[in-house]
């Protein structure tokens, strides 16, 4: 209704009788005790990150508990969020909103997992509201439903010896302390092993086992389903299939919140999955386990972006409960751990036999043996541990890059193929199909070089399936198994089978790998991260850990890295501790993270440029440095030292509700990087 649309007489005797209906209408009787609730809205905006206050009606006292879901009147609209207290007065001066009503009287945001909300947010200079979203999965009535309200967990007997864990010196005394009800916080440093009863998910299920014997609650944490899958099988072992429950971010709605709710009513005080169990809310919290705390898998994709790694940290700092990182590497973060008396080491000195051994192709003397051929992408000592390995199992190939060829470069000159589009890198996805862009996909039928005019191409990288194709022509009537994004196998056979995995991807074989061909190395180590040494290393262990003991005939060869390279001394020595050691020595003469605190703002130069001039001048900056893509975009790096990190992540929550505020239209991601993985 405007002066040009006035209203027509019933539309002004519909608004006369809803005001009179308004007026007339009687105002909610409040609860008698503690009438005020303090309410903290999922509105996901960072300037209305904080608590709110309404009026609780009797009919809603006694579901008005802390920790329940209830929606609200917020504006003109009716939004969700979570009771958090409730309190005798408001510090609001005026009249309060009534609450609409109690969605579920299930207390689902416990006092802990709030304060770790809290902690996580003030960490990575993120929304509460958006932590807790992580935290706490979405509400499903059928499983509220369906599960008793109350639950009594499973008695465990104690275990009485570990020979996963007699493996190494300080092994036996960790669990002795777990089940004491101690909180050491250890990095585990595990020795690979074929035998079922010395590998780690049984060390892990071991350990379980020790805590829940004193009635203390566990939560396992590894990168992936079948990760989980061989821990569970273990787990079924040890302490029953009823005494735990698997949380996994791919779980359906009802599944997941079933095994949540399990744990929040206290059925159970076990859980195993993968980051999205970090924030599992385990009565009596005793111990946390993390496999392979440094996989990028552990590292929460959606904002803040918090790490399983840190999650599990503040959780042990304020459950005390002990804390126990275990890998074949050890990532640089849990290193400086180390050298700040954080955590302390369990491992044991390597036996050269019970290890596979490890050969680096195109050594001095292959060369001289070869000579140039030793630098061939597949060298004469790869070509013969892959023949003599199928003679007695299954070989293991691993290709730093999925795909069939993701990278193109010109026959004549070397340049980098570009489409003419978006400038980004052109792929072939198969042996019959015409080169297309990696970035915007356009299919290039007329490549033309623009440095030498030259129309022909040849392969930059090689990618697994065209490994796999390569391979199973050279080996006629062998089995070819790949295993990579969207067709990941878990396990194969002994029998003798060529097996192309990208890294992270590897199946298990029975009886362990025969042979194990790490390819392409150069594209690990050559990759522009400052975590590429470290990943390189953790992703090639993992791959040789699958491998037979030499004493069994397991052979490992890496090809396509100089034999004086540090990671790759390091990898045949099997010392991951002093690769850590010496690259956390490097990173802290650079002042590099972990040993600084770092964010970065990524965005249009214009949000960037805009955002950095808000934020303090005593925060150092490096760039910005513009970023590969099809739409122009900058990275800026902010660095503080570790001493001011809350400061710096202060400074970064202001940036982002002076932003929200603002309403600003232009994009801009800002991400607090403690470790560095994003640089």
């Amino acid at each position: 209704m405007t002066d040009e649309h006035p209203a027509t007489p019933q539309q002004l005797e519909l608004l006369r009788t809803a005001a009179r209906a308004k007026k007339q209408r009687p105002e909610p009787t409040l609860a008698q005790f503690d009438p005020v609730a303090v309410v903290m809205l999922d509105l996901g905006v960072a300037h209305l990150d904080r608590t709110f206050e309404y009026a609780v009606p009797a009919d809603l006292d006694e579901a008005a508990r802390p920790g329940v879901r209830v929606k609200v009147r917020f504006g003109a609209q009716d939004v969700t969020g979570y009771l958090l207290q409730r309190t005798a007065t408001a510090e609001h001066v005026g009249k309060l909103v009534p609450l609409r009503t109690v969605v579920s009287d299930e207390p689902v945001l416990t006092p802990e997992i709030l304060r770790l909300c809290r902690q996580i947010a003030t960490d990575q200079a993120g929304s509460v509201s958006d932590v807790v979203r992580l935290a706490v999965p979405p509400r499903h009535a059928r499983a509220e439903g369906a599960l008793a309200t109350e639950g009594s967990a499973p008695w465990t007997p104690l275990l009485e010896t570990s020979a996963a864990w007699a493996r190494y010196p300080a092994g036996p005394a960790l669990l002795r302390r777990i089940a004491a009800g101690q909180a050491p916080a250890a990095s585990w440093l595990a020795l690979p092993s074929t035998d079922p009863a010395l590998d780690w998910p049984r060390a892990l299920a071991d350990a379980a086992r020790a805590a829940l014997s004193a009635k203390r609650g566990v939560i396992i944490t590894v990168p992936d389903h079948r990760d989980v899958e061989r821990v569970a099988r273990e787990l079924d072992d040890q302490i029953g299939k009823d005494s735990y429950v698997r949380l996994t971010a791919d779980q359906g709605p009802q599944a997941r919140y079933t095994a949540w709710l399990k744990v929040l009513r206290g059925h159970v005080q076990c859980v195993v999955g993968n980051r999205a169990a970090a924030f599992a809310p385990v009565h009596d919290l005793g111990l946390m386990l993390c496999w392979d705390d440094g996989d990028n898998l552990l590292t929460e994709p959606r904002a803040p972006y918090p790490t399983t790694r840190d999650i599990l940290w503040r959780r042990h700092l304020d459950s005390a409960a002990a804390l126990v990182l275990g890998g074949f590497a050890r990532s640089v973060a849990v290193a400086q751990w180390m050298d700040e008396g954080r955590v302390v080491s369990v491992e044991a000195r390597p036996v050269r036999a019970q290890l596979p051994r490890v050969n680096v192709a195109g050594d001095d003397r292959e060369v001289e043996r070869h000579g140039p051929a030793a630098h061939a992408r597949l060298p004469a000592s790869a070509w013969k541990a892959l023949h003599d390995g199928l003679q007695t199992g299954p070989v293991l190939v691993q290709v730093p890059r999925r795909g069939y060829v993701p990278r193109l470069r010109c026959v004549t000159c070397g340049h980098a193929a570009q489409c003419p589009t978006c400038h980004g890198p052109l792929q072939l996805a198969g042996s019959d199909q015409a080169p297309h862009c990696a970035w915007c996909d356009t299919r290039v039928d007329g490549f033309r070089c623009p440095e030498c005019d030259d129309t022909r191409l040849r392969a930059s990288v090689i990618g697994a399936r065209r490994t796999a194709e390569e391979l199973g022509r050279a080996f006629p009537g062998v089995p070819v198994v790949r295993s990579g994004a969207g067709q990941i196998v878990a396990r194969v056979p002994a029998a003798p089978a060529l097996v192309i995995s990208t890294p992270g991807a590897e199946p298990v074989a029975e009886q362990g790998y025969s042979a194990v061909l790490l390819l392409d190395a150069w594209a690990m180590l050559d990759r522009p991260s400052l975590q590429s040494n470290e990943q390189a290393m953790r992703q090639w262990l993992a791959a040789a850990a699958l491998c037979r003991s030499a004493d069994d005939g397991g052979v490992v060869v890496l090809a396509g890295a100089e034999a004086t390279s540090p990671v790759v001394r390091h990898l045949v020595r099997w010392a991951p501790a002093a690769l850590a050691e010496s690259e956390l020595a490097e990173r802290t003469a650079l002042d590099l993270p972990p040993t600084r605190w770092t964010a970065t703002l990524t965005g249009t130069p214009d949000a960037v440029t805009a955002a950095a001039s808000t934020v303090p001048g005593w925060l150092e900056r490096f760039g910005p440095a513009p970023l590969p893509g099809p739409e122009p975009q900058v990275r800026l790096l902010l660095r503080a030292p570790a001493d001011r990190a809350g400061q710096a992540s202060g400074a970064i929550t202001a940036l982002r509700t002076s932003r929200s505020l603002a309403r600003a239209k232009d994009h801009l991601s800002v991400r607090v990087d403690p470790d560095g993985s994003t640089l």
